[in-house]
């Protein structure tokens, strides 16, 4: 039998060392606690965040490898320049958070349920209320047509999830956040578990101990204070 550690519900900055994390499920670390913005923003210094269904306790990983994106090495197909091209989609930051993940949490092709619950919203939604976390919003004209939002500690800035309402949508906001980011400093955006559309763009593999590393580090430094929203996002040209 497993016996996974249980987070103690007053100490929200203390978790197992990730090395001690399952190799199957690959990651899972511990579960219990809570979704406070002091212990998720602990977390994801320690290169661990929370995932889980809605009829499960809450569960947080620590995978090996983590997937993560050079915030100056993400690709941009030939294709997605010739739809940016002709195109009128601008992008924006933080002016539309709750509806990015509205979207990221709305069922998709293939899946029956979502991860993205009524807890984990209201928990992000207040981390954005805090200036922690964030969004880039893809529109046409006025349509919402994709996006992506995740958490920034210091330098580090963690994906959470993104969608896709138009075709590219979704590459568009990625690529428009890693412009911002490569321009404000900070070299790694956290895509946490690999899939083959992450790296069909430009993600990495690197083992667990490099990232927490620099997660450590990078969480440590100064990064952008409160909502972005006074900041204009780059189009990938």
């Amino acid at each position: 039998m497993i016996r996974l550690p249980q987070l103690h519900p007053s100490r929200p900055a203390l978790f197992p060392i990730p090395e001690s994390a399952l190799a199957e499920p690959n990651g899972l670390l511990a579960w219990g606690g809570d979704l406070s913005p002091e212990r998720l923003l602990a977390a994801y210094s320690q290169g661990v965040f929370p995932w889980f269904n809605e009829d499960e306790p809450i569960l947080w990983w620590s995978p090996d490898p983590r997937c993560v994106f050079r915030t100056d090495e993400l690709h941009v197909s030939r294709s997605l320049r010739k739809l940016l091209a002709k195109t009128n989609w601008r992008l924006t930051a933080d002016t539309s958070f709750n509806r990015v993940v509205e979207a990221c949490a709305a069922p998709r092709n293939g899946q029956p349920g979502t991860w993205i619950g009524a807890d984990m919203k209201a928990a992000y939604e207040e981390l954005h209320r805090l200036g922690h976390a964030h969004s880039i919003e893809v529109w046409d004209r006025g349509s919402l047509v994709g996006g992506i939002y995740g958490v920034a500690v210091g330098r580090l800035f963690c994906g959470e999830s993104m969608f896709s309402l138009r075709s590219g949508g979704s590459k568009v906001a990625l690529a428009g956040l890693c412009q911002l980011l490569h321009g404000w400093g900070f070299p790694l955006l956290d895509a946490q578990v690999t899939n083959p559309h992450l790296l069909s763009m430009g993600a990495m593999e690197i083992p667990r101990r490099e990232f927490v590393a620099q997660a450590r580090r990078l969480s440590a430094m100064p990064g952008i204070e409160g909502s972005w929203i006074r900041h204009q996002v780059p189009l990938p040209l």
